[in-house]
């Protein structure tokens, strides 16, 4: 005789996962990477490193210090994916960032996520346009 699974504590486990996955995002994106129990990289695409080094300046702040995570942008609750926009020198800009977990080789995606043992990040910084 087959039992159904009970599944009311893998809601609580995603739930758990994504908190971990989160605070790790976010301690790596707010200090830069320097925390080195968080290890990954940091990229820009080309379009924002064409940028003014005031434009970067700012975006590179904004990334850094990103809080306002909605259900809209990030609906895993992960703290993977972050937009803003900004203005200077009359110009304006929509800046997309985005966290991808690797293997430690950066070959592939990890197949333990909260584990930072086994992950490696890639922040990416874009216009809106690269995406």
């Amino acid at each position: 005789m087959t039992q159904a699974k009970d599944t009311s504590g893998e809601c609580e486990d995603e739930g758990a996962i994504a908190a971990k996955i989160a605070e790790q995002n976010d301690r790596f994106r707010t200090t830069w990477g320097a925390d080195f129990t968080v290890p990954g990289q940091i990229v820009m695409t080309r379009g924002v490193s064409d940028l003014s080094p005031a434009a970067k300046a700012i975006i590179l702040q904004r990334v850094q210090k990103f809080a306002t995570f909605t259900e809209d942008n990030d609906p895993y609750r992960d703290h993977t994916f972050g937009a803003f926009e900004f203005e200077i020198g009359g110009n304006s800009y929509r800046i997309f960032w985005k966290i991808d977990l690797y293997d430690t080789e950066y070959s592939m995606g990890s197949d333990e996520s909260a584990n930072p043992q086994v992950t490696r990040r890639v922040l990416t910084i874009m216009h809106a346009s690269e995406y």
